[in-house]
């Protein structure tokens, strides 16, 4: 059967794509022959997320690079991007800690004026995706767990620190979507317990890395939000909630103090 518009509309459809319509279009427009368009067509009927089959995603207005099992960015991660960069003064240094495709900290340097960006994930497959997606933005990209990899000489220098670490409890993993479960890697959905394993562990650290009045800024759901917000604080952070319904995001801030204050 020829793959026209309305076949493959219709292949979608059945195999429960939303938005069959608008997918049909990028897939057509991504193969460069019919062979490879039947190819990405099976691949999205059979559930591979859009991203994987695409190999990019579209996030802040940026076409990120994304690599199968790297998690995909989330658009309501725009609002973390969003507040981080109202808070980031020019010349600022900022850090994308558990930071996946690097879509968070490409987004950051578009809409402020970084001096230096860092990219940190444990992952090595997320690593070498970020590095493609934050070379534009003359960003350095580590692979390790969290601060490990920084060098050292940004302690204490940090003006922006973000973070969207796993934070869906061990117990609701099987709740999430099967293009999550199937295709992601669990390191990067998992967040314990309580969801909040890594979100402590960073916090503990913070204070040794941003400067006086840097930021910490983490995505949680709004369950956890108020639980991360009285984690900030026994770390010695001035923590924030804030929350977008339009988005369904929402992140905690934690400032750390001016000396002195």
């Amino acid at each position: 059967m020829e793959l026209d518009y309305s076949n493959i509309v219709a292949s979608l459809r059945a195999a429960g794509c939303v938005y069959a319509e608008e997918e049909a279009g990028m897939l057509m427009e991504a193969a460069r022959t019919p062979e490879e368009l039947s190819g990405l067509v099976s691949q999205r009927a059979a559930g591979m997320p859009l991203e994987y089959v695409l190999g990019w995603a579209e996030f802040c207005g940026l076409r990120i690079t994304v690599s199968p099992g790297v998690f995909v960015p989330r658009q309501r991660s725009a609002f973390l991007v969003r507040q981080a960069a109202a808070l980031a003064e020019p010349g600022a240094i900022a850090v994308d800690l558990c930071c996946g495709t690097g879509a968070l900290g490409a987004a950051l340097a578009a809409m402020a004026e970084l001096v230096e960006l860092h990219a940190v994930d444990l992952d090595r497959a997320a690593a070498a995706c970020a590095a493609r997606n934050v070379a534009s933005a003359g960003g350095r990209v580590y692979e390790g767990d969290l601060y490990d990899p920084l060098p050292a000489v940004l302690q204490g220098r940090v003006d922006i620190l973000i973070a969207n670490a796993p934070y869906v409890p061990t117990e609701s993993i099987p709740l999430l979507p099967l293009e999550a479960r199937n295709y992601e890697a669990m390191l990067a959905l998992d967040g314990g317990a309580d969801g909040l394993d890594v979100h402590r562990r960073i916090a503990a650290q913070a204070p040794e890395w941003l400067a006086p009045g840097g930021r910490l800024l983490v995505e949680t759901s709004e369950r956890q939000a108020w639980r991360a917000a009285e984690m900030f604080a026994e770390y010695g952070l001035i923590p924030q909630v804030l929350r977008s319904e339009e988005l369904e995001a929402t992140v905690v801030i934690g400032t750390r103090p001016n000396i002195g204050s």
